[in-house]
């Protein structure tokens, strides 16, 4: 068993162009002042780091930690989910990722992609720069918009799908396993990797890649109505980070995990500040703790009533209430001693 670490903020969500938010010195000083000890770094925002002089310095990404350290924390991860998102994009959804990427890359989705796999090998680089081996990420999407199939899905599609993606990936991931750094996809709904199944699916195709894992996120599971709890027994080996958000989900006689294209506040399923949703916690944490889970609890704010400030705040003490200590010896071990063999014989009945 394992003490899980935290509690770790991801800074994504918070990052604006007004202090405390501007840059990396001040967000740090900020969370660290709630509680935090550790941030997750969103690869693609220049306002916390540029990650191509991080691929390309390693004294950058010591100026990194040392802005980092100075307010008390320390790095837990590097986050390449939008960058991962446009490795693999189906041409619907062009016009919206353009707002992802450089405007001299805006209507070529190819020229986007291979950027995009220059950014995740940044990244990775990155990772290593700082001494870190793992790093977040989305899986991207060329299928998820035959989720729910009609017309009908023509024979062979899936397999296509999932081959054209690994194809995308395979090079990524191979140079993350040079590097002793894993890819941890966060399953999600709109990804071609949103679930158990589709999990094993990649993994299959790309031959069991030893740098493919998860990042464990309950409240996607949650808007999919699946048993996140279950999901930690089988997969707890493929668990390497983890995003504490809340969720909810309230179907009713209009609508339900579809949702009717309405805005989050009224959604069904939407997502909540810690401890204002479902999420069974407690039972996460336990269950993270018992396989041996070495990584960080961290913060991941998304809510359609409270602020980013409150959930922030609250996130903090939350997480922390959570983390368990584990236990370094069993609570019967007391009635215990030495072993007497003759003892054990007699007590099974069975005389020298």
């Amino acid at each position: 068993m394992k003490t899980i670490k935290g509690p770790a903020i991801f800074l994504a969500q918070f990052l604006g162009d007004e202090a405390p938010f501007n840059n990396l010195k001040n967000i740090c000083d900020w969370v660290a002042g709630m509680g935090y000890k550790a941030v997750q770094i969103p690869a693609w925002d220049k306002r916390v780091i540029d990650i191509e002089k991080a691929a390309d310095s390693k004294a950058y990404c010591d100026e990194i930690k040392g802005v980092v350290k100075e307010s008390g924390l320390v790095i837990s991860e590097l986050s390449t989910h939008l960058l991962g998102q446009l490795v693999a994009t189906h041409p619907a959804y062009d016009a919206m990722f353009d707002a992802f990427v450089p405007e001299d890359l805006h209507n070529n989705p190819k020229e986007r992609s291979a950027w995009a796999v220059r950014q995740m090998r940044a990244s990775a680089k990155a990772s290593n720069h700082m001494g870190l081996n793992v790093i977040g990420s989305f899986s991207g999407s060329l299928l998820f918009h035959t989720m729910y199939p009609w017309p009908q899905r023509p024979k062979g599609l899936v397999e296509a799908g999932f081959d054209k993606l690994a194809n995308r990936w395979l090079p990524i991931l191979d140079y993350c396993k040079d590097l002793g750094v894993e890819v941890c996809y966060e399953l999600h709904p709109g990804e071609d990797l949103h679930d158990g199944i589709t999990f094993e699916r990649f993994l299959d195709v790309t031959g069991n890649h030893t740098s493919a894992k998860i990042l464990y996120d309950p409240s996607h599971f949650i808007l999919q109505q699946m048993d996140y709890l279950q999901f930690i027994d089988i997969y707890h080996e493929q668990i390497r980070m983890f995003h504490v958000k809340d969720a909810e989900f309230r179907p009713s006689g209009k609508s339900g995990v579809y949702g009717g294209y309405q805005d989050w506040i009224d959604r069904p399923g939407r997502f909540r500040s810690l401890g204002d949703g479902q999420v069974d916690f407690k039972q996460i944490f336990s269950k993270l703790s018992q396989y041996g889970y070495d990584g960080w609890a961290v913060l991941e704010w998304e809510c359609c009533i409270k602020s980013q400030e409150q959930g922030a705040r609250e996130g903090a003490t939350f997480i922390s209430d959570h983390i368990i200590e584990v236990t370094q010896k069993a609570f019967d071990d007391f009635a215990g001693g030495e072993i007497d063999h003759d003892k054990l014989n007699q007590i099974l009945g069975l005389k020298k």
